[in-house]
């Protein structure tokens, strides 16, 4: 417990006086630093939060959340609560020719109704006819960019799979009339992939009905790891795998890059919090006539040790709440500060062609405050204790000897 009479000197010695210039100056130091430190972490943490929802949110609204393919036999129909839809699929890999331009792209198939219900031809940013019969074809945007294509125009398609004639293996061609282009908002899906009709790609690339595998999404994306375990259950003969393995080496390294950037902005904090040791030295010599007095007429070493701890853990606890308000206030309007900021210096803080997204993302995530909270304090804490037991440590009658 804290008493009366330790509160009441906690707080003489928080006052700022004029003859203490110098101290205060390192106080008020030891406040910024440490409220920035928290700030800049909580903002980091929300961004960097906010991009791997958003990345999260493309990737599945533009992927299959699982794939199941067969390893030798058709796969059977299966259902399931947690199942959305389950779509039959293939796919293959092409290059498109138009004029001079050539591209790389892998296709994939579905039946007409299939191409209806998928959320890549159900978002506002699809343009075209949902009709995929024959030899028609959708086309991302990037994709028509790069090749300078439109909905209407033909492009021809070469397979790798071989039409025998007179003078050997020739690849197959077709011409497919561009009927629809989407956009995913991820370049590289909207660069490299196409759809066609599934019995068109499989006549095209001579794969069999039996190959075809089951594409499945779910009412709860997020929690795939679940979902995948229980595919494998219900195809144990069966190759299955998920949005978060094809795109695992992407956020694994979203996972060690947060991590290394809380441990280096960390450090922000510990710089910051040292000044508080540098402040509670001072203080002490400062104050050697006060504790020596305050031993005198019986206050004890714990009591010292109580009134110089508690000042410091003051300083550190209130900078962590002003740096908490700060860092979740720029949290909160971290896309207005930026266009703020864009427009008035006509900078670009944030192109839209590298990272994928229109605007800065920011996530707060209440358990990344707790945490960030738990170890600024915990760090104010543990550089508070060696000045408070210095003070208490003093010879009372050596610090009066020259009084």
């Amino acid at each position: 417990m804290i008493s009366i009479l330790e509160k009441e000197i906690t707080f003489r010695f928080l006052k700022a006086r004029k003859k203490d210039g110098f101290l205060n100056l390192i106080s008020i130091f030891s406040f910024i630093g440490i409220s920035l430190g928290v700030a800049v972490l909580i903002i980091v943490m929300s961004v960097m939060n906010g991009f791997r929802t958003e990345l999260i949110d493309k990737i599945v609204g533009f992927n299959a959340h699982a794939v199941v393919k067969p390893y030798d036999k058709p796969l059977a129909s299966l259902s399931d609560k947690d199942f959305a839809k389950g779509v039959l699929s293939n796919e293959g890999e092409a290059v498109i020719f138009h004029k001079n331009g050539t591209k790389g792209v892998l296709l994939k198939g579905y039946l007409e109704k299939d191409f209806k219900d998928l959320e890549i031809s159900n978002n506002d940013s699809f343009f075209g006819s949902k009709n995929l019969n024959g030899n028609t074809i959708s086309i991302g945007r990037d994709l028509s960019n790069i090749l300078q294509l439109d909905i209407g125009e033909e492009v021809s398609i070469t397979s790798p799979s071989g039409v025998q004639t007179l003078v050997g293996s020739l690849p197959k061609q077709k011409l497919f009339l561009i009927t629809s282009i989407f956009e995913s908002g991820l370049s590289e899906y909207d660069e490299n992939i196409a759809y066609i009709n599934l019995n068109t790609l499989e006549d095209f690339f001579d794969k069999n009905k039996n190959d075809r595998f089951t594409e499945y999404y779910f009412k709860d994306p997020k929690n795939i790891e679940n979902h995948k375990e229980k595919l494998m259950k219900l195809y144990p003969d069966a190759f299955v795998y998920t949005w978060a393995d094809m795109n695992s080496s992407l956020f694994s390294a979203l996972k060690v890059e947060r991590n290394v950037m809380f441990i280096i902005l960390s450090l922000i904090i510990i710089v910051a919090a040292f000044n508080i040791i540098s402040g509670l030295t001072i203080l002490v010599k400062n104050k050697t006539r006060d504790i020596a007095i305050l031993k005198s007429i019986g206050v004890l070493n714990k009591s010292i040790v109580k009134i110089f701890f508690l000042v410091g853990v003051t300083i550190g606890t209130l900078a962590t709440i002003f740096g908490i308000f700060l860092g979740v206030t720029f949290s909160i309007y971290v896309e207005n500060i930026r266009q703020f900021l864009s427009t008035t210096f006509n900078i670009s803080l944030f192109p839209e062609e590298i990272y994928f997204l229109s605007k800065m993302p920011s996530e707060i995530n209440i358990s990344s405050i707790v945490i960030i909270t738990i170890c600024s304090i915990l760090i104010t804490i543990i550089v508070s204790i060696f000045p408070a037991l210095k003070a208490a440590n003093m010879d009372p009658i050596k610090s009066l000897k020259y009084e």
